[in-house]
């Protein structure tokens, strides 16, 4: 049996830059503006793909109350660098009005490769999201724990959705982001994988083939990090409000704690067919926390309010071993409350019912999405 992996955790969050007065999108930030950031925040900010966006991450912690502290930093020091420069961060995976035409990619190799590559699908990624680390040092624990966790990845999709809206218009969707992201190749749901030595071989025959230059092309909804010795969770929208954001980080380091924790006592989570998780997946895209999963080992739908007690009772016992369980409990506001999206939603109808313009309640928005920036 391997050893107990240490669970230590990253977060890796992307921002909106925007304009405070328009609520648009600053299309090209004043250079000086990543300089300070990065003079700021050594080694823990980069460009995004477009130059809109700026991206965060924090260093390995130990626990979920670590990661909120210095996640909170990370906000705290972008929004007051944006506030020199007259812009303002927003946490939300789409703009509800800005289009994806106006905008630049950032002059990068990586970034103009990827344009080259995928062309208009590439151009269209005026998204943003959150991705999870957990430490797993043994390879083929990492491997093990990623097959089973792949069933609850629409549960944590759910919970983050934070992207109704494209270019002023409400699409329906909860996070309209995914159906963005998966116009790409490698993206979606993992292969299952019987081995670390199974997933090099898979990624060496794409290597070899020229189809991708390393596993950083995989975009999996899950997958073993290019770069750390993590899983990373990658499905998600990324949170609004840091109260959220936390409530789905503790989520996820239990539900891989409790998932080791059968694997040790010589258990496993049940495999599903790849299926019936994507027909969750979809629901969740769709609906956020206001729709149904289906239960599949009951074989039934079930409400996501349901679904979210069950989960907080699955991983009770480890959410409280990792001393995260104050924040694993937040889920259940979620669920009953909603989550961005669905506040977005209510915004924009409300300033409509007062006879507003919907350019004028998009704006709304996105006031709303700057003053949830540092909510807690």
């Amino acid at each position: 049996m391997s050893i107990k992996p240490t669970f230590r955790l990253g977060i890796e969050e992307e921002y909106l830059l925007v304009d405070p007065k328009t609520k648009d999108l600053i299309r090209q930030p004043d250079p000086k503006f990543m300089e300070v950031c990065q003079e700021e925040i050594k080694g823990q900010v980069v460009n995004e793909y477009l130059q809109c966006q700026v991206e965060v991450g924090t260093k390995p912690n130990a626990s979920v109350s670590e990661s909120y502290k210095e996640l909170f930093s990370l906000r705290t020091t972008i929004s007051q660098i944006c506030k020199d420069f007259g812009y303002a961060p927003i946490a939300a995976s789409t703009h509800p009005f800005a289009t994806w035409k106006d905008q630049t990619h950032t002059p990068k190799e990586r970034y103009n490769s990827l344009t080259s590559d995928f062309g208009l699908s590439a151009r269209r990624l005026l998204i943003c999201g959150m991705h999870i680390h957990i430490e797993i040092e043994d390879e083929d624990l990492r491997i093990d724990l990623m097959n089973q966790a792949t069933y609850f990845l629409p549960h944590l999709l759910a919970l983050s959705c934070s992207s109704p809206f494209w270019e002023g218009e409400d699409t329906s969707y909860s996070s309209y982001r995914l159906a963005v992201f998966d116009t790409l190749p490698r993206t979606g749901l993992p292969d299952k994988l019987n081995s670390f030595t199974g997933y090099t071989h898979l990624v060496n025959s794409l290597v070899s083939t020229k189809c991708i230059e390393d596993s950083s092309k995989l975009w999996w909804d899950i997958r073993p990090s290019a770069k750390f010795p993590t899983l990373e969770q990658r499905i998600t929208d990324i949170c609004s409000s840091l109260r959220d954001t936390m409530a789905i980080v503790a989520t996820f380091q239990s539900l891989i704690a409790y998932l080791y924790r059968l694997r040790a006592s010589n258990q496993t989570w049940r495999s599903y067919h790849r299926t019936l998780v994507n027909e969750n997946r979809w629901k969740a895209q769709r609906y956020g926390v206001t729709g149904d999963l289906i239960d599949l080992g009951k074989n039934k739908l079930v409400s996501f309010e349901d679904l979210t007690e069950e989960l907080i009772d699955l991983l009770w016992f480890d959410a409280t071993e990792l001393a995260c369980e104050d924040y694993l409990v937040r889920i259940r506001d979620i669920s009953k409350n909603g989550s961005s999206s669905d506040r977005q939603r209510k915004i924009f109808h409300d300033a409509i019912a007062e006879g507003n313009s919907e350019l004028q309640a998009s704006k709304k928005i996105v006031e709303f999405l700057m003053d949830e920036y540092l909510r807690t």
